[in-house]
């Protein structure tokens, strides 16, 4: 072989080295980014072109579900009654990658992509049918969602309720809310216009305020504090703690007072069990200071403090589903222990969090993993799996959640007893956390759940902004939340 073909050889070996090097990489390492791309017109298509699994509350109601339609893409997404369960399905677009609820954590189900439908995907090859996604069956009971959603008709703030022995999530409220129909619109145009006007508002309607929205807790907070002084041992439901009509916090001249004379207690001294129903800012703020800050911090990230709660998926179904991290502040000076303690200064809570604490109090101080998916069926309606009640943390021993619900069942008599249900023994927490910068406004809350000795229920509410305090504004919301479960 002479010079000038060997050095064509060569050049033609390399060529097709360069070639397969280059295949290699889009076909397969790139592969899924390339596919997940937004300009990618073929994924789209492909993916649109195919029916998308349903989306199902627990009782089959339908809450999303691809209809077939004559244009390029082949199906539409529909959501049924869009606003009131889109912080439970979130939104399927051409123009935006699905970043939220179910449509996002089980993406690679409802599209019939994920690995656990890959009979599905072979049957459909060789018979030449069309290959159909998964549908997603939830724990959402539609009678409380709709309930919720009426209930919190005109206000700005959440409403989320579980079973609290199995984490089973019943409803999921947020409101305002938004309409995923008009963000899953077929021309371009329309959706991306839909989608700028919904994250312009300040409302901030796409949000879902029961996982990702930080709120003061207020006094629902002193349930935390009273547990994690039970667990010490130091302590009992009837121990006398410091208490007074006020407290000076700690190196300030800041005076802490209560919202009522009954949380001042009787010269300057008041029971564990009269504080919490009392709600009592100047014994919590002292016995938040005495107990130290370790000692409470501990306590609320047993509860899941400080760390994202893992709400739905995977990274094989979809991309997962966290619910924001709540905070109590590290290593604070004393005074601002005292605030933390009852609930105000840099202790920041999401509803889903608060509705945790209420559950590990029902449940015998075992908080359960929450859960909003029950179970995925292939379009064949086979089981392709099934959600088991997972337990998340042992918060508290069953003797500390026993004082609890004991001290919590006394709260509504003592705050508002207009909120009690004949028949039905329920175990409370109210809050009434002060926001603004001149503290002009309320976050309003309440926990709870029912009934006390056998609990079927567990709620969490917060009114955002009113001038209410949370018996009032927040209260009778969870009592018609109870009465419809238990009815």
């Amino acid at each position: 072989m002479n010079k000038s073909l060997r050095q064509l050889f060569t050049a033609v070996v390399a060529l097709f080295v360069v070639l397969g090097l280059s295949s290699t990489i889009i076909t397969a390492i790139k592969a899924p980014e390339l596919n997940g791309d937004a300009r990618n017109t073929r994924a789209l298509y492909r993916t649109l072109g195919a029916p998308r699994g349903a989306i199902l509350a627990s009782d089959g109601t339908v809450m999303a579900q691809s209809d077939p339609v004559n244009d390029s893409f082949s199906y539409q997404r529909v959501y049924s009654n869009g606003p009131l369960y889109a912080p439970v399905t979130g939104f399927f677009s051409i123009t935006h990658t699905a970043d939220r609820g179910i449509e996002s954590s089980r993406n690679e189900q409802l599209n019939g992509q994920a690995s656990s439908l890959f009979w599905q995907q072979v049957k459909s090859i060789f018979s030449g049918s069309e290959s159909q996604g998964a549908s997603i069956e939830t724990s959402i009971d539609p009678t409380l969602q709709s309930l919720a959603y009426q209930l919190l008709d005109g206000k700005e703030g959440a409403i989320i309720a579980s079973d609290p022995k199995t984490g089973r999530i019943l409803a999921m409220v947020s409101t305002p809310s938004y309409d995923p129909n008009a963000l899953a619109s077929h021309d371009g145009e329309q959706a991306n216009a839909a989608y700028s006007d919904l994250v312009s508002q300040q409302s901030n309607p796409m949000l879902n305020r029961a996982t990702s929205q930080l709120f003061p807790p207020g006094s629902t907070f002193k349930v935390i504090v009273a547990a994690a002084a039970l667990e010490s041992g130091d302590y009992d439901t009837d121990s006398e703690i410091p208490a007074g009509a006020s407290y000076t916090l700690p190196g300030t001249e800041t005076q802490l007072t209560n919202a009522t004379s009954a949380g001042n207690g009787s010269d300057g001294k008041i029971t564990l069990k009269d504080a919490l129903a009392q709600s009592s800012n100047t014994a919590f703020a002292q016995l938040g200071v005495e107990l130290g800050a370790d000692a409470i911090r501990e306590q609320a990230e047993k509860l899941g403090y400080d760390e994202q709660i893992h709400l739905d998926g995977t990274t094989s179904t979809g991309s997962p589903s966290y619910a924001a991290a709540s905070k109590f502040p590290e290593d604070p000076t004393d005074d601002r222990l005292a605030l933390a303690s009852i609930g105000q200064g840099d202790t920041l809570s999401t509803p889903l969090q608060n509705l945790l604490v209420a559950m590990a109090v029902a449940n015998d101080g075992t908080v359960m993993e929450p859960t909003i998916v029950d179970r995925v069926r292939a379009s064949d309606l086979s089981v392709i799996s099934q959600t088991y009640p997972r337990v998340r943390s042992k918060a508290f021993s069953a003797d500390t959640a026993n004082k609890l619900t004991e001290m919590m069942e006394q709260v509504i008599p003592a705050e508002n007893p207009a909120l009690a249900i004949n028949g039905i023994s329920i175990a409370a927490k109210t809050g009434t956390a002060q926001i603004g910068e001149s503290n002009h406004a309320n976050d309003a809350w309440i926990i709870g759940f029912a009934p006390a000795d056998d609990p079927q229920i567990a709620v969490s509410v917060v009114v955002h902004n009113v001038d209410d305090y949370g018996a009032y504004a927040a209260g009778p919301l969870m009592r018609e939340m109870i009465q419809e479960a238990l009815q």
